[in-house]
């Protein structure tokens, strides 16, 4: 993949091995307490080129790719999908920072990269000191509101979530088509100007892969199967997200819900609210607000 080294300057890049042998990617730079920035669908760590600077001035930030995604290695599903669970990739990201050295950390995620965030926070709340969940609601959340609206802002939950090799076949057809609608989409002005061109190529190469393709789908999957269970796991037991959680959203984002935060109050002890004016890539959309309302959150 096209290397983006030079969109972190300051930064060092490097992989680590986490359980079961999943070799994970990072750029990390900055001093100061640790923060893990966690990309979403269908981008990879280059999301974050914009606000990683400006955060590094203040913490020591690690941006990493996801299992699957990136230059982060790509496993095989597995029946159950919990090779692609949010369990498993927070997995991944405590393996990470401690090898870093990390005890305990913040956690700031975009789209899949939110629910790898608040997945950690649940399971691990001594790890994670603050999360920060990037125009997202919890996944038990979407499943139960699907009405004809809000199923065509997320097509794609539905079919990324189909069988194998049913996705992976059609948009490998037009892999590259597919990744620039996606982005573009999702924006507010309908467009891929939003995007640098350097992490627009490495969002687009990792279409040009059938194991990463292939990865994305299991992603997928996995919310609609074992994700979806410990939501609703949670929900009907009352465990609570105990960590500080700021919901950062774009006021045009993906999801056309009114009372975003009053929903992260239902799963969260203590929410903050952060509307950005941007669509769903609130971090390339509008990195001057997204990095101001984070830099504000975590320095608390």
């Amino acid at each position: 993949m096209i290397p983006t080294t030079d969109l972190f300057p300051g930064f060092s890049d490097q992989t680590i091995t986490a359980d079961g042998g999943q070799e994970i990617y990072c750029v990390v730079g900055g001093t100061g307490p640790p923060v893990v920035l966690i990309h979403g669908f269908p981008q990879t760590h280059a999301m974050w080129h914009r606000v990683a600077p400006v955060l590094a001035e203040q913490f020591t930030v690690v941006a990493l790719d996801l299992r699957g995604y990136g230059r982060s290695t790509a496993p095989a599903d597995d029946e159950e999908h919990a090779v692609y669970s949010k369990r498993s990739m927070g997995a991944d990201v405590r393996a990470v920072m401690t090898e870093l050295g990390h005890e305990r950390f913040r956690v700031v995620g975009h789209d899949r990269g939110a629910r790898v965030a608040y997945r950690l926070a649940l399971d691990h709340p001594e790890l994670v000191e603050r999360v920060a969940v990037l125009d997202i609601l919890p996944t038990a959340e979407y499943w139960d509101m699907l009405s004809p609206r809000f199923g065509v802002a997320i097509y794609h939950w539905m079919f990324l979530a189909q069988p194998a090799p049913f996705p992976e076949r059609l948009i490998g057809g037009e892999s590259r088509y597919f990744c620039d609608h996606s982005l573009a989409s999702w924006t507010k002005d309908g467009d891929l100007g939003a995007f640098d061109p350097t992490a627009l190529d490495d969002y687009r190469a990792m279409f040009d892969d059938p194991a990463r393709i292939a990865a994305m789908c299991a992603d997928y999957r996995a919310g609609a199967t074992f994700d979806l269970a410990l939501d609703r796991d949670d929900r009907a037991n009352g465990r609570l997200i105990q960590p500080p959680l700021l919901d950062l959203y774009g006021q045009r984002g993906i999801d056309p819900t009114p009372d975003h935060s009053d929903v992260w109050r239902r799963w969260a002890v203590d929410v903050t609210a952060a509307p950005v004016p941007s669509g769903h890539f609130v971090a390339e959309e509008n990195a001057t607000a997204t990095a101001a309302a984070l830099v504000d959150f975590l320095a608390r």
